[in-house]
């Protein structure tokens, strides 16, 4: 099934706006997928689109530095977040 470029838009922005929500937290794109009630497969995929158009960073390292070998965490680019905290006052 194909989702039509406006509907696709609208989950960008819920992505953004959970990431924004976490700010500064990292998260794993299982519990973004939560947040917003999508498969996970498909979110992994807009989210990498996001991350192509240098809206989010992918973490793939945890705290102490360790390479994560499946998983990914994502937060918002310091830029994408100025403008997000701008359009949100």
């Amino acid at each position: 099934m194909k989702i039509s470029e406006k509907k696709r838009e609208k989950i960008y922005e819920q992505i953004l706006a959970v990431l924004y929500s976490y700010n500064p937290k990292l998260l794993f794109t299982s519990k973004i997928a939560q947040e917003i009630a999508r498969d996970e497969e498909f979110i992994k995929k807009l989210l990498r689109e996001l991350k192509n158009k240098k809206v989010i960073i992918e973490v793939r390292k945890n705290v102490k530095g360790i390479d994560y070998k499946r998983r990914s965490r994502w937060k918002l680019s310091e830029t994408a977040y100025e403008a997000y905290k701008k359009h949100q006052a």
